[in-house]
């Protein structure tokens, strides 16, 4: 049960970095599609956001459940770690 915990902290800390890098790519697909909007001659779209694009949103919040999940696991690592201490 020694390196029980490691495995768990890492794979958090790897949920950590991947959610962090589809919260910034949902950011970047947002500011990406509001300025191709900003193009159009017709700001009914830009003004009123229909029809509606769900994928920058969904990787935000996406990103954010996965940071919040890796902070569990890796928190959950550290217990087990402690406990395991001599």
């Amino acid at each position: 049960m020694a390196g029980e915990w490691a495995v768990l902290a890492i794979v958090g800390a790897v949920f950590i970095v991947l959610g962090i890098a589809s919260f910034l790519w949902g950011r970047h697909e947002q500011k990406v599609l509001d300025e191709a909007l900003t193009t159009h001659v017709d700001v009914r779209e830009f003004i009123s956001h229909w029809p509606e694009r769900p994928q920058p949103g969904a990787l935000k919040i996406g990103g954010a459940i996965c940071v919040a999940l890796g902070i569990v696991m890796v928190v959950i690592g550290l217990i087990l770690w402690y406990v395991s201490l001599p």
